[in-house]
């Protein structure tokens, strides 16, 4: 059986602080075991940094919902998108803050009156996002992306919504990874903050 190829789409940021697609496309790094034929990995991205204790502690996804990773730490989520109503569009940015205060994380919205979807947000996290069932749309300050089962998006902290117009749900695989920003780009996105502000 041979399985689709797995499209790859990486965001990051520009100069300004926009969120910004850095390249798409095809894994770059697939490797088929010689020693076992059939057997390949899929290279889809890598980080560096702590390594968490393995034990055999308490179930960590008890609790309120979260929208971010804990400290130094990951999560990893399923995530069942219905798809967008016109309803949904023409006053979602209203009830959103209260969508993001269920989620956890108030300060992760970013919509404002002109934000191309009324779902924008930022964590400061690199995510993996995996289309598992449906179609889906990643939006971000200057450009969209569709998605299908299969395409995968490293999102490093990029202004983003996802957005379904498909018109049927969308299943989505997210493991999310504790960040820092690198100076340059928090820099960049302070400015742009204090700019959207005035």
């Amino acid at each position: 059986m041979s399985f689709p190829a797995i499209e790859r789409i990486v965001t990051g940021h520009d100069e300004q602080g926009r969120a910004v697609i850095v390249s798409q496309g095809p894994l770059p790094n697939v490797v088929e075991l010689a020693a076992i034929p059939g057997t390949v990995f899929h290279e889809v991205w890598s980080t560096s940094g702590n390594r968490p204790a393995i034990d055999n502690g308490p179930d960590p996804t008890l609790g309120a919902l979260t929208l971010p990773p804990p400290e130094q730490g990951t999560r990893f989520r399923f995530v069942d998108i219905p798809p967008d109503t016109s309803e949904f569009l023409a006053h979602g940015a209203a009830k959103m803050q209260e969508a993001f205060i269920q989620a956890g994380d108030a300060q992760a919205s970013t919509v404002r009156a002109d934000s191309p979807h009324p779902l924008m947000h930022r964590t400061e996290s690199i995510d993996y996002g995996v289309v598992i069932d449906g179609e889906m749309t990643l939006v971000l300050d200057d450009s969209e992306v569709p998605l299908k089962p299969g395409s995968v998006v490293i999102q490093r902290g990029t202004n983003h919504a996802w957005a379904n117009r498909s018109g049927r749900p969308c299943r989505m695989l997210f493991v999310l990874i504790d960040g820092v920003y690198d100076p340059r780009i928090a820099e960049a996105l302070q400015i742009r903050t204090r700019m959207e502000a005035s």
